[in-house]
Formats: structure tokens, sequence, C-alpha cells
């Protein structure tokens, strides 16, 4: 994967050069920003750079060393990822990135935007939550403790590490501390706070920031075949996400239907329905635990989205023509009264069932304490 493959993120893209032009790579490099900003697809790129894949004149050794980049096969590029734990594994075996090897294969060939929840799907998870173990640390020593079997760099390429357990954090850090010959590793983080801060100390961080409206605008016209207009529109509503740009193109998206869900615990918290609301609380907790967080996260959205739309502030608006037809007319329930401690309730609960709380009781609880709270004004 090469450079010009990234959508934006030419400041980014200079600075990883800049380091390899100067003889400067850093051991540990931290890439920390938004879902969708593109972190994983510079990783990548970057990592593609080190190994090899550049522009310079082809040879049959760099020739070869594309073809085993285009598979994401390369003996000297090494993932770490969070997985589940399968129904049925013995509860002896440690969980390695390796046991989804095929799945994340398939996954990179799609294209390096994607987010947890699609790679949780391509591993079929139920209700579980993915992790990095111990064992994968262990794995990662026993790989990089070998010779590279190209002769230069080797790249470990380390995506949501702040998923780690505490056990393979630490062992991580061992490897920061002192990093095996000519290995440089690449940590992709979109909670850096949630990182040990000895981890933190020993990398080098770089802020991926939102993509550039005009970028995504550019990237729907040329790879989308998007027309120009429309591109614009939905750049607007991406906020600097590709992924949020791509769904906006997809017409069944996801957050069409975290929408209707939403519209429907606001309609029946004004209508006080109690005995809906119930129903409404277990339906939603039906959902596995990991949509149930996106789903709070984008009703926290909405509630800024709304709160804003009543100081009739339209460059502040991030919404699309869905959302915006709701909120007008239910805008003016969020106001100074209620905003903070709905706010502050859609983030207990997320809060709640990433730690695995019962659902049923977190959401009808939700439920309920939203009646009383959009009825202030």
């Amino acid at each position: 994967m090469r450079f010009n493959e990234v959508i934006g993120q030419k400041e980014a893209q200079n600075r990883l050069l800049q380091m390899v032009g100067e003889q400067r790579i850093p051991h540990a490099i931290l890439l920390c920003g938004p879902s969708g900003c593109g972190k994983m697809a510079l990783a990548l790129a970057f990592a593609s750079y080190l190994l090899g894949e550049n522009d310079s004149e082809p040879t049959p050794q760099k020739r070869n060393v594309e073809a085993m980049l285009r598979n994401w096969e390369h003996p000297d590029l090494h993932f770490t990822y969070p997985v589940i734990r399968p129904t049925g594994t013995s509860s002896e075996h440690k969980m390695v990135s390796g046991d989804f090897a095929l799945e994340w294969r398939e996954m990179l060939m799609k294209g390096p935007y994607f987010t947890m929840d699609q790679w949780l799907d391509c591993m079929k998870a139920a209700n579980q939550q993915a992790q990095i173990g111990a064992g994968e640390s262990d794995e990662l020593m026993r790989k990089l403790s070998l010779k590279s079997s190209q002769g230069g760099f080797k790249v470990s390429i380390i995506w949501l590490p702040e998923r780690m357990n505490a056990e393979c954090a630490n062992k991580l850090l061992k490897l920061l501390e002192e990093p095996p010959h000519q290995t440089v590793f690449l940590l992709i983080c979109e909670a850096p706070e949630l990182l040990l801060d000895t981890i933190r100390s020993r990398t080098q961080r770089i802020d991926i920031h939102r993509i550039a409206e005009a970028d995504i605008e550019e990237a729907l016209v040329t790879r989308r075949g998007i027309d120009a207009e429309p591109a614009r529109c939905i750049a607007r509503v991406a906020n600097g996400s590709w992924l949020k740009a791509l769904e906006t193109l997809d017409a069944d998206n996801e957050n069409r239907r975290f929408l209707d869900i939403f519209i429907s615990l606001m309609r029946l918290s004004y209508q006080r329905n109690v005995h809906e609301l119930k129903t409404w609380s277990e339906t939603v907790a039906g959902f596995g635990r990991e949509k149930q967080r996106r789903m709070l996260s984008y009703f926290s959205r909405m509630i800024r989205e709304n709160f804003i739309y009543n100081f009739g502030l339209s460059d502040l608006n991030y919404m699309t023509a869905d959302e915006e037809n709701f909120s007008k007319r239910f805008a003016r329930f969020i106001n100074e009264a209620n905003v903070i401690e709905i706010s502050e309730l859609l983030m207990k609960t997320q809060r709640d069932i990433g730690q695995n709380a019962n659902a049923k009781i977190v959401l009808f609880d939700l439920a309920l304490k939203m009646i009383v709270l959009i009825m202030r004004k």
C-alpha cells in the first residue's frame, strides 16, 4: 500500500517520510486519532515503505516484496489486534491474533478503513468484547526475536493497544524498553489515556486529525464516482471521518437504524408509556454490548446536535437530512435545563454496559429517567 492511497493526512505523511529521510525513525510510534481518520491506512503505508514498497525502479526483489504486501503476508510484518474467545475454546488456550489471521487478512484486503464493530462481525462475535491478552505478548516476543527474513526492518503493527489486559501491557512494556534490532512498533490508538503511562513515554506520539472536508469530497468524487454537489454534502456530514462518509452512502447504514431507535425512545418517554419503554429496553438489550455502546454514542451525538440546533447556527450542526427533519420538531425538548443531565446519563449508561452490567436493567433505568428529563424546560 502506498501513501497516495491514504485519504488526506499529508502533514502526517510528510512527517513519517521525513523521519526516514533523516534516518531518525523511532523504535515505537503512537498514532492517535478518532475513528475514521485513517490511522491504519497511514500505518500500513508507512510499514510498506519501510519494507521496500516505494516509487524506486522495480527490481525482482522489489516485485517480490510488493506481491507479499499485496496480500499482507510479508514475513517481517506482524499484526497484533484484539480477539475474542470463541465458544467452546479451552480456557487453557491463550488466544492470540494468529487465531484469526485469515479473517484479519480478509478484512484488510477490503480496505484499511474499518471499525472494531466490523472486526467483531468478521470474527462472528455475539455478545463478546475483544481484547489483547498475555498470550499475544509472548507470541510477539517470539516472532520479533527472529532475524529479518529480508535483511531490513521488522514492523509490528498493534491495533488498539488500549485493549490490552494488564499482563499483556506489562510484557509489551519490556519489549519497548529493549526493542529487538531494526524493529519498528506502530501503535494505532483511539484512547491513549487508557495506556500505561510508561508505554506512552516510550513512544513518539503523532496525533492524526480528522480528514479535511476537501480531501473527503475529492475522494468521494474520484474513488466512488459521486457527483460534486452530493459529495460536498456528504463530506460535511462526515465531519472528518471517511467511515462516516461511507456510512452515509449506504442506504441501510447502522446510524439510520439508531435514529429510529432514538426517535422511539424519545417519543415513548414524552408519552410516559412505561409499558412500551420496557419493551424497548428489552429489545435493545438483545443487541451485542459493542452495538449497544455504539448506539449510546450515537444518542449522545444526537443530544448535542439537537441542543445546538436551537441556536440556529447551521455551521455548527452536522446532521443528515433524516436527522434534521426529526430535529426540527424535537430540538426544543433539549435545552439548558436538561442537556447536561441527559448527556451524563448516556455516558453513565455506556460505562455500565462496558462493565458488563445487566443490559435490561441498565437500559430500562435509562428509559425511566428519560421520562423526567425530557419534560424539563
